[in-house]
C-alpha cells in the first residue's frame, strides 16, 4: 500500500499544493511552524476521517477561507483508489469519486500507523489516551467497531442525562439504558480484547529485539464488560452512586491497559527512554497486526518522531519497517541508509524537492 499523490487546497497554511510521493521514504524537513505536520494531518484525515490534532473541522480551513479540501490517490496490492474530503459548512467524504453516507465506508481504504512526540502520553497520560490508541487501530480494521462506539456513547450520554435529573424515578427507562449499555459495551470489549491479544503476541519479541533482550514487556487489560450479565449486575449495584455523581461510573468508557517492563509498571517506574522504547514497541506491534489483517504494510506517518530516538533506537526501528511507505517530518534533513528516499523542504506553506 502506498500513496502516490496528495492534493491540498486551503488546508491549514497551504493554498494549492500537489505532491508526488515516493513509494519508499519521504522526508519533509524545515523549521517549526512551516506546515510539515499539516501534511501528516491531511493523510491521517483521509484515512480516519478526522484530525489527530483537533476535533473541530473548521480549524483545518485556512484563515480567511470558507472551505478546504484534501485529495489522495493511493495504490494497494489489489486496486487503485482515491479519497477526497471537502470541509466547509459540512464535511463531505468521497471514496473513488462517490460520496459516502457513513464514516465506516471510508475506514480501511488507507491504513496508517502514526508516530508523534505526543505518543508518549499513551503510557504517561490518562486511560483515555490508551483507549484512543486502540480505537484508531481497531476502527481501521473493523469498520463496525466505530459504529458500536457511537451507539455506546449515545446511550451513555442519555443515561448520564437521566442520572443528572434527581427527580427521575422511571427505573424502567433506566433498565433499558442499562441493557443497551451492556450489549454495546460487551461487544466493544470483545473487539478490544481481541486486538490486545494480537498485540501481546507481537510486542514481546519486538521489545526484546529493541532492548537486546534486556527488558521483558507485558500488557494487562482491565475492563468491567467481560460478561454482559455481570456488567448489568454492576450497573444496578452502583445506581445510587451514579445518581449521586450524576454520571455512569463503570463501563468500557473507563477501560484501560497497563504496560509492565520486567514486571514493573512503566508509567510509575519507567525512565523517559523506557517510555519511548515501550511506545515504539507498541506502535511496531500495531504495524504488524495491521499487516497480518490486510496482507500488506500500512503507511507509516512519523511526525517529528525520529528526533525523539537515539541512533541505536532509530536503527532498530528502521530494521522493522522494510517494504513500507514512510512519511517523515523533521526540523533538519536526516541521512538514512536507504537509496529509496525523496526529500522535500517545507517553508512558509510551500514545498520544494
Amino acid at each position: 500500500m502506498w500513496i502516490n499523490k496528495i492534493k491540498i487546497n486551503n488546508f491549514r497554511n497551504y493554498n494549492n499544493l500537489e505532491i508526488d510521493l515516493n513509494k519508499g521514504t519521504n522526508i519533509f524537513y524545515g523549521e517549526n511552524a512551516q506546515g510539515k505536520t499539516n501534511i501528516i494531518e491531511a493523510i491521517f484525515l483521509c484515512s480516519i476521517g478526522k484530525s489527530f490534532r483537533t476535533n473541530k473541522d473548521k480549524e483545518l480551513i485556512k484563515f480567511d477561507e470558507e472551505n478546504c479540501s484534501v485529495e489522495i490517490s493511493f495504490e494497494k496490492s489489489d486496486r487503485d483508489g482515491n479519497i477526497s474530503i471537502n470541509i466547509g459548512e459540512r464535511k463531505n467524504i468521497f471514496v473513488n469519486k462517490i460520496k459516502i453516507k457513513k464514516l465506516s465506508e471510508l475506514l480501511g481504504n488507507i491504513n496508517v500507523v502514526i508516530f508523534t512526540p505526543d505518543d508518549i502520553n499513551i503510557l504517561k497520560g490518562g486511560p483515555q489516551e490508551r483507549r484512543k490508541f486502540l480505537d484508531v487501530m481497531i476502527s481501521q480494521l473493523r469498520p463496525k467497531y466505530m459504529h458500536l462506539c457511537s451507539l455506546y456513547q449515545k446511550t451513555l450520554d442519555e443515561r448520564n442525562t437521566f442520572l443528572k435529573n434527581t427527580e427521575n424515578n422511571n427505573y424502567a427507562l433506566l433498565d433499558i439504558y442499562d441493557e443497551k449499555l451492556a450489549e454495546y459495551g460487551c461487544e466493544i470489549y470483545k473487539y478490544r480484547n481481541e486486538f490486545i491479544e494480537k498485540i501481546k503476541n507481537k510486542i514481546k519479541k519486538i521489545h526484546k529485539n529493541i532492548t537486546n533482550d534486556k527488558e521483558d514487556i507485558e500488557i494487562k487489560y482491565t475492563s468491567n464488560c467481560e460478561d454482559k450479565n455481570e456488567f448489568l449486575k454492576l450497573l444496578k449495584e452502583r445506581r445510587k452512586l451514579d445518581f449521586i455523581k450524576g454520571y455512569t461510573t463503570k463501563g468500557v468508557h473507563r477501560d484501560d491497559f497497563q504496560i509492565f517492563l520486567n514486571e514493573l509498571p512503566v508509567d510509575v517506574y519507567g525512565s523517559q527512554g523506557q517510555h519511548r522504547t515501550a511506545v515504539l514497541s507498541l506502535k511496531l506491534s500495531e504495524l504488524q497486526v495491521i499487516y497480518d489483517e490486510i496482507g500488506e504494510n500500512p503507511i507509516l506517518l512519523l511526525d517529528d518522531f525520529m528526533s525523539e530516538l537515539d541512533e541505536f533506537r532509530r536503527t532498530n526501528f528502521l530494521e522493522n519497517i522494510e517494504d513500507t511507505q514512510v512519511i517523515i517530518t523533521c526540523t533538519e534533513k536526516i541521512e538514512l541508509n536507504n537509496s529509496d528516499v525523496k526529500i522535500f523542504n517545507v517553508k512558509n506553506g510551500e514545498i520544494k524537492n
